[in-house]
């Protein structure tokens, strides 16, 4: 089953340093880094590193860096027939600061995926149509993911949505017409409004999203693990409890895993274990696609491991 992931491709360009430094102060990295990232892109390469056959639906710019980016798919055998070149426009750039505990902050400069337009869905129809999965995250306009999540549901394809980075144009009404939202505890909270301090809170919350419509909620919950919940369903997947060198993109491969896992399977809750030991294993190495491990890798682990 080919799946197709709408978002953004962009550079991450990466400092690791011991503390953050304060205003108007200079501190020494201990490494840097300039690697393709984007949560677009870094969910369709961990799909694609772990087999997945991928469609790539982006925009990107005219500069070295989205050259980079094109390359960059090409190299993970993913699909870029719908990978747009956005003239006189740089790409898009996010500036991380990693910390020793493996915490991190970052800045994003959107560049070229603020000039994808609805187009893009109407320009890729014929292929989304083959598609049995569609992946969604909010770097992108807003009027681009309504028309991704209509064009889905009229063509009957089921949808994933990621609501990261949360936005003040997001809302719950739209999330409800995905067939999956897969939210951490802070979106969740962003998301209705709703405390989600326990999970008895996460309940509440998700039964006010059923009662407008989604079918299932999966929250990632970090060291807590995270739930499944659905109309008659709820189901718990424990953290995979591991030493972190870097969490950026750690969410991203627990979205790339999990589509790959439920494209190839159509099962939940492997899909979230899957994605929960792939995860944490991302978070021990540095960077965000490079972290992630390709299928024989993560094979090897899971054997290791069990």
């Amino acid at each position: 089953m080919k799946i197709a992931v709408i978002g953004s491709a962009l550079m991450d360009v990466v400092s690791y340093v011991d503390t953050l430094p304060k205003y108007g102060a200079t501190v020494h990295a201990k490494g840097f880094h300039i690697a393709c990232g984007g949560k677009g892109a870094n969910q369709a390469v961990a799909a694609g590193k772990l087999g997945a056959d991928v469609l790539m639906v982006s925009s990107v710019g005219d500069d070295f860096f989205g050259t980079a980016v094109r390359e960059n798919f090409i190299k993970h055998n993913i699909d870029i027939k719908h990978v747009y070149t956005v003239e006189n426009k740089g790409n898009g750039v996010v500036m991380i600061i990693v910390e020793a505990s493996g915490q991190y902050r970052s800045v994003f400069y959107h560049g070229a995926n603020d000039f994808m337009s609805t187009e893009i869905i109407s320009k890729s129809a014929d292929d989304l149509k083959k598609c049995g999965l569609i992946l969604l995250q909010l770097e992108f306009p807003i009027d681009i993911l309504n028309a991704a999540i209509d064009f889905a549901n009229e063509n009957k394809i089921p949808v994933i949505l990621n609501p990261a980075p949360m936005n003040d144009k997001f809302s719950a009404d739209i999330a409800c017409k995905c067939d999956f939202v897969i939210p951490n505890e802070v979106e969740l909270h962003l998301l209705t409004g709703m405390p989600v301090e326990t999970e008895d809170d996460i309940r509440a919350a998700a039964k006010r999203l059923f009662a407008r419509g989604l079918k299932n909620l999966i929250v990632t919950m970090g060291e807590r693990g995270s739930m499944w919940l659905a109309e008659g369903v709820e189901a718990f997947v424990a953290p995979t409890k591991i030493d972190s060198v870097d969490s950026t993109g750690a969410g991203d491969a627990y979205i790339g895993c999990f589509a790959e896992t439920y494209a190839r399977t159509g099962n939940v809750l492997e899909s979230m274990q899957r994605a929960s030991k792939y995860a944490a294993l991302s978070v021990t190495r540095k960077g965000t696609q490079d972290s992630y491990l390709t299928a024989e890798e993560f094979e090897k682990e899971l054997g290791i491991k069990n």
